[in-house]
């Protein structure tokens, strides 16, 4: 560097340690600043029940929360992350396996669900353990069968890596490496998760020239007919709970929402699950025992039992004989109209993937 040109660097920079300072000489610390994420509600989508004012995405929590997501870290023996049993390319689920495996080769007894639209979500699990996103996390974090460790192993970790501090510190005001910041950052990763670009989707807003074909229309008329009462509106989910006449498996013996409440009338009930994506999201019921939709289908039509008396009456019939009536055509067009409900751009968006 010449002479001139580093007595005009030098006389830059010494500018600037002058502009920094306060009255009394002192430098003033730079201001935290962080680059806001816009959130875009598609139009035909329901509001947003994570209350978004309070950790409103950034450009820093997401990267974050991405990292985190894919971090092993999160774990026990540092390999089941989020990501491990919630993969892109199946709208984050699990795909080759019933049931989740965690930690040192523990396995689960639930099927991982799908991770998409969880901003309009009011709880979280199959069983609605969790009262809110920030707090679902907490749930596989810590469960012995699944990732198998404790938040203050996790900061312990975060804190030794020599990219975390940086990250946090870009992230949040405080910078510390805490709970509430490591489920902040997730919820943030989560949010931004919004899958609305379906051939579907694109059918209900009235995009361009986008229809449906003629056995996909018929299954849609199906679909209406019975099924839409449970996996009603946009989210496909009406989100409650209710039996659909599994039976019960006896290797886990899964009661269902009485997990939870306590209540027997909640037993074997579990959460309507979207069927955004259904394509791509099998095996399928919470324990996973369907491998196709076409096993699915046979289940509503031929399947059903009523254990422990909780089955939702609309599979009752006048005669008392249980299921949805559906012939062969009939699962035929259905599945052609849940195909309509995959949303590629969702599934291979760069944004969402680990690297």
């Amino acid at each position: 560097m010449s002479k001139i040109k580093l007595i005009t660097y030098s006389l830059f920079i010494f500018s600037l340690l002058i502009s920094c300072k306060d009255d009394d000489g002192d430098l003033e610390p730079v201001p935290f600043q962080t680059t806001p994420l816009e959130v875009t509600i598609p139009s035909n989508f329901p509001p947003m029940t994570y209350p978004i004012s309070q950790n409103p995405p950034t450009e820093e929590g997401f990267e974050l929360g991405r990292r985190l997501f894919y971090e092993g870290r999160l774990s026990s023996d540092n390999v089941i992350s989020c990501g491990f049993c919630h993969i892109q390319q199946f709208a984050f689920t699990h795909n080759d396996h019933f049931v989740s495996h965690g930690a040192d080769g523990a396995v689960g007894t639930r099927n991982a669900p799908p991770v998409q639209n969880m901003a309009f979500m009011n709880d979280f699990n199959v069983d609605g353990a969790a009262a809110t996103l920030d707090m679902q996390p907490i749930i596989p974090i810590t469960g012995s069968a699944e990732m198998n460790t404790s938040f203050t192993e996790i900061i312990a970790k975060l804190s030794d890596h020599p990219e975390y501090p940086t990250l946090f510190a870009k992230a949040f005001e405080n910078g510390e490496i805490n709970s509430e910041n490591i489920l902040r950052a997730l919820s943030q990763f989560q949010v931004m998760m919004v899958s609305a670009e379906s051939k579907y989707d694109k059918v209900l807003r009235g995009e361009g020239n986008v229809t449906l074909t003629a056995i996909e229309n018929q299954g849609r008329d199906i679909y209406d007919n019975k099924c839409a009462s449970c996996h009603s509106g946009v989210l496909l989910t009406d989100q409650s709970y209710r039996s659909n006449g599994l039976p019960v498996d006896p290797q886990y013996n899964d009661i269902g929402r009485e997990r939870v409440t306590g209540l027997t009338s909640d037993r074997y009930k579990f959460k309507v699950s979207s069927l955004k994506n259904i394509e791509f999201t099998g095996p399928y019921m919470h324990d996973g025992r369907f491998w196709t939709l076409e096993d699915v289908l046979d289940h509503y039509s031929d399947g059903m039992v009523n254990e422990g008396g909780t089955l939702d009456p609309q599979f009752i019939q006048n005669d008392g004989s249980l299921g949805i009536p559906l012939t062969a055509d009939d699962k035929t067009a259905l599945i052609a109209f849940m195909r309509t409900l995959s949303d590629t751009d969702f599934i291979f968006d760069s944004r969402f993937s680990e690297f």
